[in-house]
């Protein structure tokens, strides 16, 4: 009967993760900020709809009958976008359907607030980052939106693009974003990180109706932030900084030896799922690992089965090389790994932990993590002892 493995896979890994030639990108999703502390889109559709007034909150309902979140502030942006004066559908007039919008933002920012996190995940994965000594740079793409990875990257000084170039009203820079890495056009250095929030962030900001600028902190009240992008056809212009980035992920999982890391991500956004199963299918030394808290997606499941270079670890199983069977138990559990008869990275915490270990050149960042985390466990000890 066949069985994987924990540690004939991690070690692998750390392998490949060693190659200086590799293209590495990750890909995260809300589970990676959940790890920190933050809600997960469930949870965050729920705290949304509680901080909204009685009558906005009957509205947006109505518009989540068979939609997520994303999907329901996609059509009040299509409702906003068609309708004329007085017009009015499901109950909703343009300027009702953008006041919504703005308070769904609202509420959104306030949820995904950052300063009573957990900091720990995010600090390990950018000690990780700032070690790394890539021929390529490593790509960070997301679809959260809160500000965890900036603020540690920023902590361990680690040089980063995020496709903004300034500091007031930083502005979005197409052509940097568009050229292709470690050719001559790409201005940007290897060296530095690129993150691409394809979700936008709650620093993105409508300067106008089809302008994104970054600012230094959360947009404010009475500003449109740019969260979500809008999938309508009338709205082609303010689609502009989410399409350039979405079409980056499509070219960086088409570069020749790229390894992409998957973690926290239920493989909910059918655009973004095709982007993968594509790469993979069409580039065959491209390699997709997925990280699984627990049970694998379905839909997941049947493209790894059919598509060896999609690689899928569940905390009870796997899928490696177009077989799924069950993790067999090391002699020894392994800290961090495999524990209580389950394979612990999925949990992004781990995982970053795992990924923070699997280089040894030590550096100015490994003593500032450190540092941090000393912090960390002091405050904790002192607020034990009030």
């Amino acid at each position: 009967m066949a069985a994987h493995d924990p540690l004939r896979f991690t070690t692998g890994l750390g392998a490949k993760l060693a190659t200086r030639s590799r293209h590495v990108c990750t890909f995260f999703g809300a589970g990676t900020s959940k790890a920190c502390g933050l809600p997960d889109i469930a949870q965050l559709q729920e705290r949304v709809l509680a901080r909204l007034d009685a009558g906005q909150r009957t509205s947006l309902a109505r518009q989540l009958e068979g939609r997520n979140l994303e999907q329901g502030l996609s059509r009040l942006r299509r409702i906003a976008a068609l309708l004329v004066e007085n017009q009015i559908l499901d109950g909703l007039t343009a300027q009702a359907a953008v006041d919504l919008d703005q308070a769904i933002c609202r509420a959104v920012i306030a949820e995904v607030d950052i300063r009573a996190a957990d900091f720990s995940p995010s600090r390990h994965f950018a000690a990780w980052l700032a070690r790394t000594n890539y021929h390529a740079p490593v790509e960070v793409f997301t679809v959260n939106y809160d500000l965890l990875f900036e603020t540690s990257l920023e902590e361990m000084r680690v040089p980063y693009f995020d496709g903004f170039i300034g500091n007031l009203r930083a502005r979005f820079q197409t052509e940097l974003v568009e050229a292709r890495p470690g050719a001559d056009s790409d201005g940007v250095p290897a060296f530095f990180a690129r993150l691409w929030k394809l979700h936008g962030s709650v620093n993105w900001a409508w300067e106008s109706s089809n302008q994104v600028v970054r600012i230094g902190q959360p947009v404010s009240e009475g500003m449109a932030a740019a969260i979500y992008p809008s999938d309508t056809k009338y709205e082609e212009s303010r689609r502009v900084p989410f399409l350039v980035l979405q079409d980056r992920m499509r070219r960086a999982l088409h570069q020749p030896e790229t390894l992409v890391i998957v973690a926290g991500y239920s493989f909910g956004d059918a655009h973004l799922n095709e982007l993968l199963f594509d790469a993979a299918m069409r580039r065959e030394r491209t390699e997709i690992v997925v990280f699984c808290y627990s049970t694998i997606p379905d839909i997941l499941a049947e493209r790894a089965l059919l598509t060896p270079n999609i690689q899928v670890l569940g905390d009870r199983e796997a899928i490696i090389g177009g077989v799924r069977a069950d993790w067999v138990p090391p002699e020894d559990e392994v800290a961090g790994i495999f524990e209580g008869g389950r394979f612990l990275l999925g949990d992004f915490q781990k995982l970053a932990e795992y990924l923070a270990k699997s280089t040894t050149r030590e550096s100015d960042n490994g003593l500032r993590l450190r540092q941090l985390l000393g912090a960390v466990v002091d405050n904790r000890d002192v607020e034990a002892g009030d």
